[in-house]
């Protein structure tokens, strides 16, 4: 009876706080959703409109995802010494000065200070892929998928909702005095702002330390204990989920970020562009619950080959698909969003698994930079592929790229 009793409360509070940080981290996520997805949708083409030029419209992307990458690394040496809740906070609250700053870069029509303003409004997606690890902080080993999952599908009510606020937020910017294009950066900058509040205020006790505190009393696996790891094994698994991470990366962003370009060059309404951005978004979150069950049961490996195929098949349906019809080219950006929500979701789960508390937070930030510079290369190339040889063959060549998933599984699988 005694030791029922006393282990009853080491186990209780551990799930019931985890379950509580679910409920605020889902509750940042669902207002930074909207935030996000204001660069995807309008960013290249505020661009282009600004610099007359096509070749230069995956800019955008490239900045904001290579600020993302200067913000990966600071939330997570932030994180690393005083736990998520000041690391994540800051991070939206940078965000929402980015898009402040596009704003008054619309207003002035200064192209200097929009790339200036892009590059910190990264930062707010940053933030969002960073909560993730926040949502698995206190999870069991065999949850740890379904919590990132729980973390990223809180991300699709905004993320959906954004985009087909893009005539709405265009027609109050055109009330206010601003530029129609910059009209979703006033929803954006209002929702990494509450983001950033809700952290600020709720996010208590901090996942990250309180799981360092549990480990030290009753560590969950070996993984997180770091006693029985081999640095071998762990160095192969953080190689393999950021292979995996970053592939899928630099293949979505290319595709995804001249979508809304390609359809405006063949006179698609803003509206018709929100709508397939709305539904690559959703793409993107919503699977997840499924992904992190997938995942948790029958292994990361295999949804990282799902994730493979997945996105050689939108890239395939993107380049192939009418220029003149929306619904083949938004079922190609929801298979595009799934195949990226795979590979998120596995590769996360393998990095959480492999890496120990005591350095996870520093780490994950590294992995971050590498999948946000993956991202920037994707988003810079992009432009100038569709400039040279045409949106088909850009879509072409990321579905084929997405394959590369496999050998990177198999060239680091066998270290593990």
């Amino acid at each position: 009876m005694t030791s029922t009793a006393s282990a009853a409360p080491e186990i209780s509070p551990r799930s019931q706080t985890q379950r509580r940080i679910l409920i605020v981290l889902v509750t940042s996520q669902v207002l930074s959703g909207a935030g996000l997805a204001a660069g995807i949708t309008v960013g290249a083409l505020l661009a282009q409109d600004m610099l007359g030029s096509t070749g230069l419209a995956g800019l955008p992307s490239a900045l904001f995802t290579a600020g993302s990458a200067l913000a990966a690394v600071a939330i997570g040496r932030v994180s690393q010494a005083r736990g998520r809740r000041p690391g994540l906070a800051a991070g939206y609250l940078t965000g929402a000065v980015g898009g402040a700053g596009v704003i008054a870069a619309a207003l002035a029509d200064s192209p200097v200070l929009l790339f200036i303003a892009l590059f910190v409004y990264g930062a707010g997606s940053a933030t969002n892929l960073q909560a993730r690890y926040a949502g698995a902080d206190l999870a069991a080993p065999d949850r740890r998928g379904r919590a990132v999952s729980t973390v990223l599908v809180a991300t699709t009510l905004g993320g959906v909702v954004g985009p087909n606020l893009t005539s709405s937020t265009g027609d109050l910017a055109h009330t206010l005095g601003i530029p129609r294009l910059a009209g979703p950066f006033l929803l954006a900058t209002v929702a990494y702002a509450a983001a950033a509040l809700v952290l600020a205020i709720w996010l208590r006790p901090d996942p990250l330390l309180l799981a360092r505190t549990l480990d030290t009393e009753e560590p969950l696996d070996s993984g997180t204990s770091g006693t029985e790891v081999t640095a071998q094994a762990r160095s192969a698994g953080v190689v393999l989920g950021a292979l995996i991470m970053v592939v899928t990366q630099v293949v979505m962003v290319a595709i995804m970020t001249m979508t809304p370009v390609h359809m405006h060059d063949h006179r698609h309404t803003t509206a018709a562009s929100g709508l397939v951005i709305g539904v690559h978004v959703a793409a993107m979150y919503l699977p997840s619950p499924l992904t992190g069950r997938l995942a948790d049961r029958y292994g990361r490996i295999k949804v990282a080959i799902a994730s493979g195929i997945t996105l050689l098949a939108a890239g395939i349906l993107a380049a192939t698909a009418p220029a003149d019809s929306v619904a083949p080219l938004a079922l190609a950006l929801g298979l595009l969003g799934l195949g990226w929500n795979l590979g998120l979701v596995a590769g996360t789960a393998i990095i959480t698994d492999t890496v120990p508390l005591a350095t996870r937070a520093k780490t994950q930030g590294m992995v971050d930079v590498s999948i946000a510079i993956a991202g920037a290369t994707g988003g810079l190339a992009s432009g100038i592929v569709v400039a040279a040889a045409g949106y088909p063959v850009l879509a072409l060549t990321g579905g084929i790229l997405a394959l590369a998933v496999l050998p990177a599984i198999a060239a680091t699988a066998s270290s593990r």
